[in-house]
């Protein structure tokens, strides 16, 4: 003969299930918020958008749509180096601050990323 669980015992379980649950989905939306990722996009030789303003441990992806290299440069402060065609590069910077950066390779690019 199998003994049955009482309706009041499995019903707290489930609930204890379903706070786990919630409590676990909110931990996971809170350090997506801090994990925000912005996209510039390299394309017909120019940065777009041409400046962003991002938070200090937000990520920043460029990503080169053009058919040649290009690079992501702030004197000082960083560096992609070339970017080949159809690649990205991923920067997430902790400081903050404006900085002014270009393609090395085509001077005429310019951007500007302001970290807050």
């Amino acid at each position: 003969m199998r003994k049955s669980s009482s309706p009041s015992s499995n019903s707290g379980l489930r609930g204890a299930v379903v706070l786990a649950a919630t409590l676990a989905a909110c931990a996971g939306s809170i350090g997506a918020a801090h994990a925000a990722e912005h996209t510039v996009t390299i394309d017909g030789v120019k940065y777009e958008p041409a400046a962003l303003t991002v938070s200090r441990g937000e990520t920043v992806v460029w990503v080169n749509k053009d058919p040649f290299p290009h690079t992501v440069t702030a004197r000082g402060a960083f560096d992609s180096r070339e970017i080949a065609a159809g690649k990205s590069w991923k920067l997430t910077p902790r400081n903050a601050g404006t900085f002014e950066y270009v393609c090395t390779l085509h001077p005429n690019m310019k951007g500007m990323l302001i970290v807050q």
